[in-house]
């Protein structure tokens, strides 16, 4: 799987020396946390920071956006640094023209689905976007309990990925750690984000290589 450690949960004091020990890390991914404060109830940072991370960043920028009318910043992101940029279903009332502006600018397209939505809001969209998103706690915050009904949805947008055709990979946010990550795995997940279980082990360093090892 790929690993995307969400820099959500690094010490913001030495955010340059967290970047630099991912970009020696086993993660192939580094996972950024925008949040409005409107879609959901946190605030976390959002352009500058993304641009400062860009400077310094050896591995893919994986940015999820959670945040209100996300259409409006497309290009800015791309100019930050982004790479794969995601948004959620619930946030976009015209999800399909936001997917193809994010490809017109040159990313890779990401959709989010909250723990309450179902897979089948996909259906229209699936052959057109990179990433799907499930998250496995409720958007917001780190360090919730993962929800279990997340394999079961797995396994749908496994099973409506291979049906479609679709090249869309499966990735999780939220509640990750090696026992989830060996489940997901085995449900046919290809990318994990890990927050607060890589940045409060001991060596986060090793803690990827043992999620990557899954």
């Amino acid at each position: 799987m790929i690993i995307s450690p969400s820099v959500l949960s690094a010490n913001f004091l030495e955010l340059g020396k967290d970047v630099e020990m991912l970009n020696e890390s086993q993660a192939e991914w580094i996972h950024f946390d925008v949040m409005d404060g409107m879609f959901v109830p946190n605030i976390s940072f959002g352009l500058p920071v993304l641009q400062h991370v860009n400077k310094i960043a050896k591995k893919v920028l994986d940015v999820h956006l959670m945040i209100e009318d996300p259409g409006r910043y497309i290009d800015a992101f791309k100019q930050a640094g982004a790479e794969i940029l995601t948004v959620h279903y619930e946030a976009c009332t015209h999800l399909h023209r936001t997917v193809q502006q994010i490809h017109q600018s040159g990313m890779k397209a990401g959709v989010s689905l909250n723990p309450h939505t179902p897979i089948s809001v996909l259906e229209e969209i699936i052959e057109d976007v990179d990433v799907v998103l499930l998250m496995s706690v409720n958007p917001g915050f780190g360090g919730q309990k993962f929800i279990e009904r997340t394999y079961d949805k797995v396994k749908q947008l496994k099973a409506m990925i291979v049906e479609r055709n679709s090249k869309a990979i499966i990735e999780i946010d939220g509640g990750v750690n090696l026992e989830t990550g060996a489940k997901l795995k085995e449900c046919g997940v290809d990318a994990v984000v890990a927050g607060s279980f890589v940045f409060n082990s001991e060596n986060p360093s090793e803690t990827i290589a043992k999620l990557k090892a899954l």
